[in-house]
Parts: structure tokens; sequence; C-alpha cells
């Protein structure tokens, strides 16, 4: 095992490495980050424009862009970071207020999309093709089918726009993580802001995690292992609960971290109709704008995020079935 972990991580620095450089020369030819810069600040002279050609390390050729490459690289490893090209804003205040609203959103909502999907399959697959297992089934399928920013209109349409006709005020603030002219932290306020956004994200979660547990969990019941436990009088509850559940939970488990490591690109759909202040909304205005210094950080931790939950989506496979064995 330990020899596992040391040589994916290893393993990680080339791949993270391989991946950003191939970023870096996309970004530099699809979204030409001088013109961008030119675009954002249509006064600037050919001085300013020279000098943000070279903190940024944009040189022209290919054996320009590996120098710039590199040079990028050594300023984001030293956290000597440019600024943005519209207002020149520091990036990582942006960046790190961006990830930590993601990661709040996100993991509220698959932590309760876990629980309550998992326990859905579970209560599916005890009795194949009856009522529950069929009513899963169907929930599920509209769940997935119904787009995520379909129903995030219905819902800011019902608690905020209709609630506010009926009532006088908004059940449920439509867009932000807090009221405008907020000052300070305030869990109870940031809550009810997240309430419409965990809600559009646990709808897909549930429905998703549902049919994954019920198909894991049939796969396994039906296996010869689990035969035998029966054949050896243990009750069917026990099998269940200390036998089957767990070995259910292994590729459940493993999606389940893929899509976390996934998670810090941000949830583009949801945070843009919401306009939650997250690493989606971060990323859209970035690319929109084409702001070079912005986006390659972003780009950076996002494939950090997901090698890192494959090397742990791995090890807990490993840990929860006996059966796979790390080489």
């Amino acid at each position: 095992m330990t020899r596992f972990i040391i040589r994916r991580l290893l393993w990680m620095i080339p791949t993270v490495l391989i991946v950003t450089f191939v970023v870096y020369i996309a970004l530099r030819i699809g979204r030409d980050p001088v013109e961008s810069y030119k675009r954002a600040n249509a006064r600037a002279s050919a001085k300013k424009l020279q000098e943000y050609r070279d903190i940024n390390g944009l040189w022209d050729g290919p054996g320009g862009y590996v120098r710039g490459y590199f040079h990028w690289l050594k300023g984001f490893v030293t956290f000597d970071w440019p600024r943005s090209i519209k207002g020149r804003k520091e990036v990582w205040p942006l960046l790190k207020d961006a990830m930590a609203n993601t990661l709040r959103l996100g993991i509220v909502a698959s932590i309760i999309g876990m629980i309550v999907g998992n326990s859905l399959g579970v209560l599916a697959a005890k009795k194949p093709g009856g009522k529950v297992d069929s009513f899963v089934n169907g929930t599920a399928l509209v769940g997935i089918a119904v787009p995520p920013f379909v129903t995030a209109l219905v819902l800011q349409l019902v608690f905020a726009v209709q609630w506010s006709k009926w009532f006088g005020k908004p059940l449920l603030p439509a867009a932000g993580i807090y009221p405008p002219g907020q000052r300070g932290f305030s869990l109870s306020l940031m809550a009810k802001h997240m309430v419409m956004p965990v809600i559009v994200v646990s709808i897909q979660t549930i429905a998703q995690y549902s049919r994954y547990m019920r198909a894991s969990l049939l796969d396994v019941l039906n296996s010869d292992y689990m035969r035998t436990a029966r054949a050896k009088g243990i009750s069917e509850g026990r099998v269940l609960v200390r036998h089957a559940i767990r070995n259910a939970l292994g590729p459940v488990t493993t999606l389940y971290l893929l899509e976390l490591g996934a998670l810090l690109g941000g949830l583009i759909i949801t945070e843009g109709l919401f306009e939650y202040p997250g690493m989606g909304r971060y990323f859209l205005g970035a690319f929109v704008e084409g702001d070079f210094p912005m986006l390659m950080p972003w780009m950076v931790i996002f494939v950090i995020s997901v090698v890192s939950f494959n090397l742990l989506a791995d090890l807990a496979n490993s840990w929860l079935d006996p059966r796979v064995r790390l080489n």
C-alpha cells in the first residue's frame, strides 16, 4: 500500500506538468492573452503591453511557449502571481473565496445526495420489481432527465418570485451568497442563500446514487458468496448489512470521490443561475474576459484535485473491497 501511494504521488508530478502545459498552450492559442488585455485596457500604451508580456512570459514561437510555461510555473510555485487584467486585482483572494464557496455548496449537496441516494438504492434493491423499486427507479429517471437549469428556474419562480407576490416577501433568496450590503460572516444568512442551490445539485446526485447503489447491490446479492452465506443460515438482514452493503459501496464510493475531485471545477450551471460566487462562476468570468493570470491557477487547482481524488478513490475501493489489492 505504501509503495503504491508513493508511486502514485510521484506520478502526479509529471501528470500535472503535462496537463498544465497542454492547457497553457491551448489558452495561449485559443484566448490570446495579449489581445484580451488590449480589449480590457483599450488605452494601454505599447509600454504597458510589453510589460504585460514580460510579467506573464508571453513570448512568441514554440521556444517562447516553452520558456513562457516555465516562467509561469516558477511564478506559480513561488506564489508570485500576476494580477488580473481587469482592475489589477490579486488573484489568490478571489480564487480562495471561490474555492471555499464551491466546496461548501458541493460537499453539503454531495453528502445529502449520497446518504439519501444510497438509502433509496438499498430499499429498491431489497425487492427488485416491487413497488418501492419501481417508485425509486421512476423518480430517479425523472431527476436525471430534468436539467438543473429547469429545476433552478422553477424553484426561483415559486419560492422567490411568486412567494413574494403571495406573502409580500420571498421565502428564499434567489441569488448570491449574502443579501446586498451584508458585512461580516453570518451562518444563518449563508445557509438560507444555499438552500435552493443545494436542492438543485442534490436532486441530481440523489438520482444518480440511488441507481448506482441499486445496481451495485443487486450484483452483490446475486453473487455466489451471498448465496453461500444464506445457505449457512445467516439472516437476510445480517447478510445485507454486514456483507452486501459494504461490498456494494466500493463502486459507489469510487464514483463519489471522482465527482468530488471534479467539484473544484465548479458547478457552472447552478452557480451561474443563482449568481453564486464559486469556482464555476469564477472560471466563466475569467474565460469571457480571456484573463490569463486568473485562468491558469484555476486550471492547476482543478487538475491537482482530479488527480488527488483519483488516488483516494483507489485507496477507498481497496479498503472497502478486500478482493482489490494495490500493487
